[in-house]
């Protein structure tokens, strides 16, 4: 009668997958870097008054964001992983 009801139970649940911890980490975890880095990027370069180190930092960091969001928005995170471990592999 148990394993009846769990069955039973267990085919009235939505399907697993990562959708929720995909989103968490779109909604959570991304602002919350760009958060820390910039914070970084202005008390390590900005207190020592090297502007044009940061602004170099800066750039480095929007490129990195652009690669993000185009990963994001488009769902080609796996292809734009294989260019970009081809830039550093020569494959």
């Amino acid at each position: 009668m148990t394993a009846m009801t769990l069955v039973t139970l267990a085919q009235q649940q939505p399907a697993l997958g990562t959708g929720g911890v995909r989103q968490w980490i779109l909604d959570n975890l991304v602002p919350l870097l760009l958060l820390t880095v910039a914070l970084l990027l202005l008390w390590l370069g900005g207190g020592k008054g090297d502007n044009a180190g940061v602004m170099r930092r800066l750039g480095g960091v929007i490129i990195a964001l652009a690669i993000i969001g185009l990963a994001v928005t488009t769902n080609a995170g796996a292809n734009i992983g294989q260019w970009i471990a081809g830039l550093f592999t020569g494959g």
